[in-house]
């Protein structure tokens, strides 16, 4: 009896799965399609992404190659479509051989490529920091006191590893403008600093204790 019972049920369950299948065939044969298809488009776009990425690598490392004084203007129109790429290795690599090599005189034509990087670029975030960094530094001879403040305030005011260098670049602009007791005070955050940077703390200790130990 309880082997028939057995046999009875089991029948059942079957037919209750056939029955299932059976009447979502339809769902089910799409669901299969739409996986499939979803598994095809991210190989496809990591495929994509690669041949970008390479690319772009190729693109860079030619125009590195070819470069001399007789194709400044070229090499700098070619770096700066691959900035306008945000591409997260060779659009900043590409702005620093920009800056490096002199190529674009126009301090509003770098700052905006600067903000290309920091605002619009897809970067670790202390890779981020570090290009804001470079701009301030960058703009750092010209700059009024407030606007190298603003610059600089995301990474003083944070626990990046570039804020000892920030902290280090706003006191030697106090002390190049001879506003010793501001530059005294960015000098001493840095020494206070738990996780300073060992050689901007050097420098710090040694620019307070020989022209500012007054």
């Amino acid at each position: 009896m309880d082997e028939d019972l057995s046999i009875i049920n089991t029948n059942t369950r079957n037919e209750k799965i056939k029955n299932f299948f059976v009447n979502n065939k339809n769902k089910i044969i799409s669901g299969i399609i739409i996986l499939i298809i979803i598994i095809v488009g991210v190989f496809s776009y990591d495929k994509y992404l690669i041949n970008k990425k390479k690319d772009i690598s190729d693109s860079y490392n030619s125009i590195i190659i070819d470069y001399s004084e007789k194709t400044k203007e070229k090499t700098a129109s070619s770096l700066i479509e691959i900035i306008n790429k945000k591409d997260p290795t060779y659009s900043p690599l590409s702005l620093y051989f920009i800056i490096d090599n002199n190529l674009v005189s126009d301090q509003s034509k770098i700052n905006s490529l600067f903000d290309i990087l920091i605002n619009n670029t897809s970067l670790d975030s202390e890779i981020n920091n570090l290009i804001i960094y470079k701009k301030a530094l960058y703009n750092a001879d010209n700059a009024q006191e407030g606007d190298l403040l603003n610059m600089l305030n995301p990474l003083i005011n944070s626990k990046s590893v570039w804020k000892s260098h920030s902290l280090y670049l706003m006191a030697e602009y106090f002390y190049a403008n001879n506003q010793k007791q501001k530059a005294k005070e960015f000098f001493n955050q840095i020494i206070a600093l738990e996780n300073s940077n060992p050689d901007i703390r050097l420098q710090a200790e040694k620019r307070l204790n020989r022209d500012l130990s007054e």
